[in-house]
This record gives C-alpha cells, structure tokens and sequence, in this order.
C-alpha cells in the first residue's frame, strides 16, 4: 500500500527531538538507566532493599548480586496479544539481530527552510507495524557518550478505522515524529505502533538486539507500508547533540577529581603495596554524599600515603 504525503504538507522534513519517555509515552516505552551518573554502590546502599524474587513493581529499584548491583525492575512491558489474531495462531518469543550500518544522507539543501538553515537528510519510505506484539530494540557496543554515531527512532500516530483501513487505521503521516537516540537507550514498540526502520546516523554500524513476539502469519506479523515522495528526516549529529543536556560544571569538577584519585590510588597501590589505599578508596573515594571537602580530604590522605 502507497500513501501520499496530505495535500496540504507537499513536502515535510522532520526536526529531530530528543528521546524521553514523557514525549514518547503515547508509542511504548524508553528503557535507560535512572542514574546514568552513579560510580559507585556506596552512594544509594543506605535504605535499598535485597532482591526477593525475580519479578518486582514497576519503577523499583532494589539490591542484588551481593550488593554489588542495583536492579530496576520492570523496564518495558513485553505484550503478546496473538489470541486477538483473526488466525489465533500463538505467537512466540523469539530474538533477532539487526545490524544497522549508517544511512548515507541526500546532499544538503539550502534555501529551503524558514530559516535559510540547511542539514543532510534522508527519505522515509517505509512504514510499518506490529499489530499483536511489541518490539524492543536494543543497541550493543554503542555508549551514551560516543558522540560520534547515533541512532533514529520514527515513529507515527495510527488514524481511525475507514472503508479502506477496517480494523486498524493507517499512519497519520501529519504527525509522525524523529526522535534522536544515543547508546544508553533502548525502546520498546508498543503493539500496533507505526515506525520507520532503524536508521543508524553517523560513523559506526549498530547491532541491535530485538525481542517480540511472532506467529509465522506475515500480515499478521508486520504490516508494511509505503510513503510517497516528499518525507524527509534530517540526519545530522550536530542536531542530535544540540539536543542533549549541557554537563553541570560542578559535576565536571567532581568527574575530575574522582578519575585524578582513582589514578593515585592505583599509584598507591603499586608503589606501596603494604599502605592500606583500599581503605582511603573505600572511605573517602566514594562517599554517600560527595563534597568537594571530600576530595580535598582525600587527595591530602594520598599525598601523606606517598610520602
């Protein structure tokens, strides 16, 4: 099936948002680490609880392996809703690998834009959907600080039911949306949801690991289809990182004196095997609580240490 682009659009290039849950939430979920800047357990051990049984609420967050982990459970919300097929055929489980090698952008366009601003996009052509499961992409070997390739996640709101759509509508096309991903995050499809391909932007191929369930009936499966000329997403990394968080300066400076300490520590370490450095680091290293008073602290400990 080919849809045009509405009348009104003539042509649409859609602006790159950042990935949240909160502008997300209507498509499935974003599945990232709550606290992308913790080093060390010691600073949320006081009050956690041990790990109990394997499953847990939504949104907790508990104790595990010996206290030498934090367990978020209940990320993304895996959905299996096959007895709805018309087939009833089950569906299973199963896990594929997508390795997604960068897509290679139109040339620049200028004078085109509002604003006279120009950036390297690239067509969308495809659409399609799950009806009866969701899909959980997850990147590998990608960090959230490699700045250097990110990935795209498109994805469209479904229409009403027509003459021609009986059961569930096509992509509304005038809202579909670009949000830009780096490697700290993951997303979960929710069951019906239009998306585009995975597009990886930038130097490096992602793998993806993605997990759904199938039932071997293809139009039960996936449903695909095309979109006429005329939608574009910009692919540019310089948009994508113009919309991710400036660091906090203090966190900086602390980010800074904690790898400078690790550095004497392990100096410690080496040249002083009989000093107890492992105390310094455990007391003074990873505080509940840092200050800059416990670095200062710590790095005078290092200093007597070495002398």
């Amino acid at each position: 099936i080919s849809l045009p682009l509405p009348p009104e659009e003539g042509k649409k290039i859609l602006r790159l948002l950042p990935l949240r849950q909160s502008s997300f939430a209507d498509f499935g979920t974003v599945i990232e680490n709550p606290s992308p800047t913790l080093t060390s357990i010691s600073e949320v051990l006081p009050g956690l609880e041990q790990q109990t049984s394997p499953a847990g609420p939504a949104g907790a967050v508990m104790l595990a392996n010996e206290n030498t982990a934090l367990k978020y459970a209940n990320m993304t919300r895996m959905t299996n809703d096959y007895a709805q097929s018309p087939s009833q055929t089950a569906g299973k489980a199963v896990m594929n690998m997508f390795a997604c090698f960068p897509r290679l952008p139109l040339i620049a366009r200028s004078g085109e834009e509002e604003d006279g601003h120009s950036s390297p996009v690239s067509p969308i052509r495809v659409l399609e959907r799950h009806p009866f499961t969701t899909q959980t992409f997850v990147p590998m070997g990608l960090a959230a600080s490699d700045r250097s390739t990110r990935y795209l996640v498109i994805v469209a709101p479904t229409l009403a039911p027509s003459e021609d759509w009986p059961h569930r509508g096509p992509p509304d096309l005038q809202n579909i949306k670009a949000f830009g991903a780096h490697g700290g995050q993951a997303v979960t499809y929710a069951p019906g949801t239009w998306h585009a391909p995975m597009a990886v932007m930038g130097a490096n191929r992602v793998d993806f690991v993605v997990l759904q369930f199938c039932n071997g009936v293809p139009e039960e499966d996936c449903q695909e289809v095309e979109v006429e000329e005329g939608l574009e997403v910009e692919v540019s990394l310089e948009a994508v990182q113009d919309l991710e968080p400036k660091a906090n300066h203090n966190e900086n400076i602390f980010q800074w004196f904690r790898a400078g300490l690790e550095t004497a520590v392990v100096d410690i370490s080496t040249r002083f095997p009989n000093k107890p450095s492992h105390i310094i680091a455990e007391r003074f290293l990873y505080p509940a609580g840092l200050t800059l008073v416990n670095y200062l602290h710590a790095v005078l400990l290092c200093m007597a240490h070495v002398r």
